[in-house]
């Protein structure tokens, strides 16, 4: 559905439809965020694990995790982002985003 993915407590602009793909880890993957400075990467040292927790850098609110395992054709980055997090705001494929 094209549209454009926002964050569930703010209403900030995330994702582009267009930057979502299938990674088949049943978690809402995307190649980049629709414009530079939307989200912020925090260290997240739980379970043993390092990772990249992404948060929205208005709000603050929890979002995901980026990993560096996508595609290369797709960026090699892979934000990995929780579907309760995000609301898709629909749109037509020629509608522009204006926030």
């Amino acid at each position: 559905t094209p549209g454009i993915y926002r964050c569930v407590v703010c209403e900030l602009d995330l994702f582009a439809s267009d930057d979502k793909y299938d990674s088949g880890t049943g978690w809402p993957s995307f190649t980049t965020e629709i414009a530079e400075g939307r989200v912020s990467l925090h260290s997240d040292r739980k379970f043993l694990i390092k990772r990249n927790e992404v948060r929205c850098a208005s709000c603050d609110a929890h979002l995901g995790h980026v990993f560096g395992d996508s595609p290369s054709d797709a960026g090699g980055q892979r934000y990995s982002m929780n579907s309760a997090a995000l609301i898709l705001a629909e749109h037509d494929s020629d509608q522009e985003s204006t926030q």
